[in-house]
């Protein structure tokens, strides 16, 4: 008889993303109507070819590269990330406040490790990025939905009230994922305030900063000299440098809570990979003007994805930024049976709202990761929404316009 599963990994929800990867494995579609793939928030094209170059250098060049490093990272690396950040939050942060992670996800979990025990919980606004709520699963973390409101932003009154001795901190994702939703300064500090005030911890995800649409700091957290007794930084490396399989990401905060980060990160990984460190040092210091391009090119993408939506009758745009949009559909079906229509009779592979949000809303909502898609991608996904709500109002599915908003 096989050893028990544990119970808390058994009970976590498989990988959207994986699910989704079934509903298309094996599958052909027609040579006039490829497969769109807007599931997936990750680059599909490699590093940028001066960066391949550079990688290339490394292999050969760099012996350290094929080594164990520091398990709180390349010291370059954290002190260019030190400089940098302090110069576009308007903040002091020191390299000693900095720790180089396998990816934002890693850095997301030695987080967690260092705030919340089993038993404890963290307040997560919904809809939630699926893996932090797998990782608060699966390691036995109560994870308290904290639903949005307008523009698909979250209340920092409305966390206050769920704030019980459980609670170890509150986690935003801005701009976020899977909405879009880019949360504004005077948000991101009450939430700063409230977690201060609570004695818990802020721990703020910025994975797509580098997308944002305002040009500046997205916020002046790290500007308050206090700011390591409450916040948390989360960032990654992958979406910026298209470094996805290299696994890079950072978590900044006090030194002293990075010393108990550096327990669970030699557990898990010893070290975030060396090559990708070298990668994203060299990207930081000469890949400036490539990503300003690159961040025009998906700002200008979001504005054609919100033009489109806006023309779809019935369809209802709830946010729009950085790689997504997060849409609620006029169809009274579960988007969870939908996204499989979509696949079968559009070639559309879209992830349905139900994987991102406990209760009935998220059978209302979809969400778009359109950042992979050129303009012409973008305007067949909106032609075939069109064709696909058409033949939908034919069949006599009647369109659910007047249902009050999610």
């Amino acid at each position: 008889m096989p050893a028990p599963i544990a119970p808390t990994i058994a009970a976590t929800e498989p990988s959207p993303v994986m699910e989704a990867r079934r509903w298309i494995a094996g599958r052909s579609f027609p040579a006039g109507r490829p497969l769109i793939n807007l599931s997936q928030a990750a680059p599909v094209l490699p590093p940028p070819e001066p960066l391949r170059a550079e990688i290339a250098r490394i292999v050969m060049e760099e012996p350290q590269a094929h080594l164990y490093g520091p398990v709180l990272g390349l010291p370059a690396l954290r002190e260019e990330i030190a400089a940098r950040w302090s110069a576009a939050y308007g903040g002091a942060i020191d390299p000693a406040d900095v720790a180089v992670t396998a990816g934002c996800n890693m850095a997301f979990c030695a987080a967690l490790a260092t705030v919340a025990a089993p038993g404890d919980a963290v307040i997560l606004p919904t809809p939630w990025y699926f893996n932090h709520k797998m990782w608060c699963d699966t390691v036995g973390v109560s994870a308290i939905p904290l639903p949005c409101g307008a523009g698909m932003l979250p209340d920092a009154q409305a966390a206050r009230a769920l704030i019980t001795p459980r609670t170890r901190a509150i986690v935003l994702v801005s701009p976020n994922n899977p909405t879009g939703a880019e949360y504004p300064p005077e948000l991101l500090a009450a939430f700063r305030d409230l977690a201060r005030q609570r004695g818990i911890a802020l721990i703020l995800d910025e994975t797509y900063r580098d997308f944002h649409t305002a040009p500046g700091a997205p916020h002046g957290l790290f500007a308050d000299p206090d700011w390591r007794d409450t916040l948390i930084h989360l960032y990654s490396f992958s979406k910026v440098f298209r470094l996805t399989g290299h696994r890079v990401g950072a978590m900044i905060a006090d030194p002293a809570r990075l010393a108990e980060a550096e327990k669970f990160l030699d557990s898990a990984a010893i070290c975030a990979p060396q090559i990708g460190q070298f990668a994203a040092l060299w990207g930081l210091r000469h890949l400036g003007d490539w990503v300003a391009r690159e961040r025009a090119e998906i700002v200008s993408r979001r504005a054609a994805m919100a033009r489109g939506i806006a023309g779809l009758p019935g369809w209802r745009l709830l946010g729009c930024g950085a790689y997504f949009a997060y849409v609620a559909h006029p169809f009274p079906d579960s988007s969870a049976d939908l996204a499989q229509d979509l696949v079968a009779e559009q070639s559309l592979l879209m992830l349905p709202g139900t994987m991102f949000t406990p209760g009935p809303e998220g059978a209302r909502q979809f969400r778009i990761a359109f950042a992979n898609a050129d303009d012409a991608g973008i305007a067949q996904t909106v032609a075939r929404l069109a064709a696909f709500t058409a033949r939908r109002l034919t069949a006599g599915a009647a369109l659910d316009s007047d249902r009050p908003s999610p």
